[in-house]
């Protein structure tokens, strides 16, 4: 895999995605730890990976990385929607479940958060989160996310209603904390 690192971190770097990241990525994304947190619900085989390659990653309205941890991809990151008229973006990501609990989704969700108030002049990044995805939850507060609302019964996951949890954090308040 390539080995051209966009942002670093303490114990990540993140990178482009390249088409040689195709299967990490199908594999990881059929895991039901991975698939069930962020709400899809079905299979995505070879062609539908290529498919959000070529569609997704590939688009320049989005920003989309590789988690890298000791040269192994890990996960993914990255700005799935980017609004820059209110200077506003989602930030998601996954980490590969033998990889949890190790920090490396808070120090890539550090990187992309400075990345987009310092580089894209972003003033607010919002991040959705399934009411079961307590981890998740864990972290964007850890990096200063503060919970602002939820979308009762927003999703069918697992067979149940869940609740969605809207995170967001304004340019001022990392700007504070991290002073």
């Amino acid at each position: 895999m390539p080995d051209s690192v966009f942002l670093s971190g303490d114990r990540i770097d993140l990178r482009p995605i390249e088409e040689d990241d195709l299967e990490f990525l199908q594999r990881e994304i059929n895991d039901p730890k991975i698939w069930r947190a962020i709400g899809r619900s079905r299979p995505v085989n070879g062609p539908q990976e290529r498919e959000f390659f070529e569609n997704v990653v590939c688009d320049d309205d989005t920003v989309n990385l590789l988690i890298v941890a000791d040269s192994s991809p890990v996960g993914t990151i990255g700005f799935n929607t980017i609004e820059w008229e209110p200077r506003q973006a989602e930030i998601g990501y996954w980490v590969a479940p033998e990889h949890h609990g190790q920090g490396y989704g808070t120090d890539a969700a550090t990187c992309l958060v400075t990345y987009g108030f310092d580089q894209l002049g972003l003033h607010k990044i919002t991040a959705r989160v399934f009411e079961f995805n307590e981890p998740s939850r864990r972290l964007l507060e850890s990096v200063g996310f503060t919970r602002e609302g939820v979308h009762r019964d927003d999703v069918f996951v697992d067979g149940a209603f869940q609740d969605t949890y809207w995170y967001g954090l304004l340019e001022d308040e990392w700007r504070s904390q991290a002073a």
